[in-house]
């Protein structure tokens, strides 16, 4: 029987060091995804003391997924990817685990969740991490968290309020929409579709929230953020910008559409 021979840590640049393997994602700006639905799911059902255990599975499934999706499907060296499946697949099920026990429906969000992941499996053999389909299952990802979150509050039946379909049209309008921007930025700046789509989704996302909540009867101040957005497609829209400047600016649109949730929902 043969031995396999663990990789020795590559060195840092200049320095004689080993690199140790990364332990966290290098998306940074998924990390604004992943807050977006937790506050406004608080925003549209208010607080629950589990919460907090809701929130530390949430976020630290993210960088769990990423490392097992690097271990089952990297090109090269997939070991790298082992630290962080210890480090953060423990956290997720310490954290999850009561929520099961007490939460039991939410067995079928975990059956639905990883249907999800196995789109980004595929996604990740076929390699197309950045693809827009990869992008739009995250996206789905963060929607559907706020109505767990409001299950988890108020009860599953109480999952579907008019105020957690809001919270829910004005996530994926708001991600959408930065997903489109960053894009048309970075990756797909050379390609004007992806800048008129961007364009185009931002004009349009003011206008379909004002109209929910004319529906709803909930106050359209729950849209002003979506004018800023708008603006900032189409006059701050400087493939030249620093992709750490792109995400501030991003993260910013993220703060007020909840502070928008906050002061409406």
């Amino acid at each position: 029987m043969s031995r396999t021979r663990t990789p020795k840590p590559r060195a840092e640049p200049g320095s004689g060091r080993p690199r140790r393997d990364p332990v966290v994602p290098p998306q940074h700006g998924a990390w604004g995804f992943l807050g977006l639905p937790l506050l406004l799911g608080v925003a549209a059902a208010g607080w629950s003391p589990w919460l907090p255990e809701l929130a530390v599975a949430w976020v630290a499934a993210y960088p769990a997924s990423w490392a097992v999706t690097g271990l089952l499907t990297a090109r090269g060296r997939r070991e790298r990817f082992r630290r962080a499946v210890l480090l953060w697949t423990p956290l997720c099920l310490l954290a999850g685990a009561p929520l099961l026990v007490t939460h039991p429906w939410l067995g079928w969000v975990l059956l639905g969740y990883l249907a999800l992941f196995a789109v980004n499996l595929l996604e990740a053999r076929r390699h197309r991490e950045r693809s827009m389909t990869n992008d739009l299952v995250l996206v789905a990802e963060c929607v559907l968290l706020v109505p767990v979150v409001a299950g988890v509050v108020d009860g599953v039946g109480n999952a579907l309020t008019t105020e957690v379909l809001l919270a829910m049209l004005v996530t994926a309008l708001a991600l959408v929409g930065s997903t489109l921007h960053v894009k048309s930025l970075i990756r797909e700046r050379n390609n004007p579709a992806y800048t008129t789509a961007s364009r185009v989704f931002a004009v349009a996302a003011p206008v379909v929230v004002v109209a929910a909540c004319a529906a709803s009867g909930t106050s359209g101040w729950l849209a002003a953020p979506f004018v800023l957005l708008a603006a900032r497609a189409i006059w701050w829209h400087d493939p030249g910008w620093r992709p750490a400047r792109i995400g501030l600016v991003e993260l910013a649109g993220f703060s007020l559409v909840a502070a928008a949730g906050f002061w409406t929902l």
